[in-house]
């Protein structure tokens, strides 16, 4: 409620807030909210232009834009949502490993999170999906095999900033199981942390699906999603740009959204941040959000 709160002072963080649960809401809701089936086909409204019935127009096989932009918040945001979470949690578990327990644990688990980081995303998930094939389902595998090593990498560094303090030292003392310091002493703490490091990730995650299925290797047709849709799109951009736009300004409209968020829980983490980076909304400043440093008993 307090961090809830603190977003709510950061007028942007609170908009990206926002947009971000109606996109997911929408997407869940995705048959109720639509106004048509995104997949029927209707030639007599190849490329039409927008109407009351159709607001975006119709693409090349006369289906509903707007049906078809609600569609692909699946594939390309909750598809990701669930990619994102499943690496976390491979990420969180083997990075609290590593940090609580240092020692040879810390060194098998760094040493593969190595091994992992020495190739750039793009190329492990490329090179996964021409051994396995192409279609969404390849990809996100992909990225929860590249994605985790980076979230445990992350995460350790932070259980490290408090896996000594005096506390968790005196919990070890009168014997305290592992499993239990962790959960109650560490996990609040670090908390903030992942939150911060997923908010960030989860953007240029939703580029790459984009992308990928722009190129043609993510999710296939007839299937709705909004790479696709700006490759499905780009012969007729000129002649009607709004077929393109949709798909191209929910991108950019979520992506920021997840950006703006993460700064904002960036500064909520850190409450020396607001002097050292002031936003600016309308070029008028925000109102300081007057945080109150954690006192360790």
């Amino acid at each position: 409620m307090k961090l809830l709160k603190q977003l709510g002072q950061d007028k942007l963080a609170a908009i990206s807030l926002i947009i971000i649960v109606i996109t997911v809401v929408v997407g869940i809701f995705a048959p109720l909210c639509a106004p048509h089936p995104p997949n029927d086909v209707n030639m007599a409204l190849r490329h039409a232009s927008p109407s009351w019935s159709y607001l975006l127009g119709n693409d090349h096989l006369g289906r509903c834009v707007l049906s078809r932009l609600i569609y692909g918040i699946r594939p390309s945001v909750l598809a990701v949502l669930v990619a994102l979470i499943v690496s976390v949690l491979i990420g969180a578990l083997l990075g609290f490993l590593a940090g609580y327990f240092r020692g040879k644990v810390d060194a098998v688990i760094m040493r593969c999170c190595d091994v992992m980081l020495s190739f750039p995303g793009y190329v492990m998930t490329l090179a996964f999906v021409g051994i396995f094939g192409v279609g969404l389902e390849n990809i996100l595998i992909a990225f929860i095999l590249v994605k985790w090593a980076w979230f445990a990498r992350v995460i350790r560094t932070s259980v490290m900033q408090y896996a000594e303090l005096e506390y968790v030292t005196f919990s070890k003392a009168i014997g305290m199981r592992h499993v239990t310091i962790m959960y109650k002493h560490l996990l609040p703490v670090t908390f903030l942390d992942i939150a911060v490091i997923s908010s960030s990730a989860i953007g240029s995650m939703v580029l790459q699906i984009s992308g990928f299925s722009f190129l043609g290797l993510g999710i296939q047709a007839p299937n709705a999603e909004w790479g696709m849709m700006l490759n499905e799109a780009r012969d007729i951009m000129f002649t009607q740009p709004q077929v393109m736009l949709a798909p191209g300004l929910a991108i950019i409209i979520v992506v920021s959204a997840f950006n703006f968020l993460s700064d904002a829980l960036q500064v909520a983490l850190d409450p020396k941040l607001i002097n050292a980076k002031q936003r600016k909304v309308g070029g008028k400043p925000l109102s300081k959000v007057v945080i109150k440093e954690k006192e360790v008993i």
